[in-house]
């Protein structure tokens, strides 16, 4: 695995060393990157949960970010991303907690700029999940964004609480969804919807979800 860009592109990470822990594709990695707003981020916190190798948290220091607390309870993994962020210099910004995520939900100090999650695809009980987030208080700042990795084969809402779905993608057996804290719902508006995208004549080719 490389850092798909940023200051660090190209230098090597190492992947996953445990069962059942799946790294996110270079692929995807670079293609979030693109699509975010740097200003959303730059300089800012952000979340890496289920964080793995820490590739995504890694990739977000890469383009910018100011620090980021990687969650992973998995001892061995813990210690690749701890060798990870000294083999590309972002040791002094990154944190690693070997913590539950749900504990980590209710410990770590919050104001995030950037959440990222790429659980396991058997693990299930994402809702759920993005539910916690999205009412756990002050874990993430206004207009702050929630990226949620997840199978195709599992459908996500386009609101929880104050979070917005506001981009769909679908890179082969991959989706992430992009959501945006706003607490006073200035995003009323809700996106283009996947009904949509998916009715296209292109509909289940990789990439095809590009707003």
């Amino acid at each position: 695995m490389r850092i798909a860009g940023g200051d660090a592109k190209g230098q090597r990470l190492k992947g996953a060393v445990s069962s059942g822990t799946r790294a996110t594709t270079e692929r995807v990695r670079a293609a979030i990157f693109n699509i975010l707003d740097p200003e959303q981020y730059k300089g800012g916190r952000v979340l890496d949960l289920f964080a793995g190798s820490g590739s995504l948290g890694i990739e977000a220091l890469s383009h910018g970010a100011g620090s980021a607390d990687f969650v992973e309870w998995d001892r061995r993994q813990s210690a690749v991303i701890t060798s990870n962020l000294e083999s590309t210099g972002f040791s002094s910004q990154g944190h690693v907690h070997r913590l539950d995520v749900l504990q980590a939900l209710q410990t770590l100090p919050g104001r995030y700029d950037l959440v990222l999650l790429d659980p396991p695809y058997k693990m299930g009980g994402l809702d759920s999940l993005l539910e916690k987030i999205a009412s756990q208080p002050g874990l993430i700042v206004d207009d702050g964004v929630v990226i949620a990795g997840h199978s195709k084969r599992e459908d996500l809402k386009e609101t929880y609480g104050p979070l917005r779905l506001t981009s769909h993608r679908r890179y082969g057996d991959n989706v992430i969804d992009f959501f945006v804290y706003a607490q006073d719902s200035d995003i009323a508006q809700p996106p283009e919807t996947r009904k949509n995208l998916d009715e296209g004549p292109n509909s289940g080719k990789d990439g095809d979800l590009s707003w």
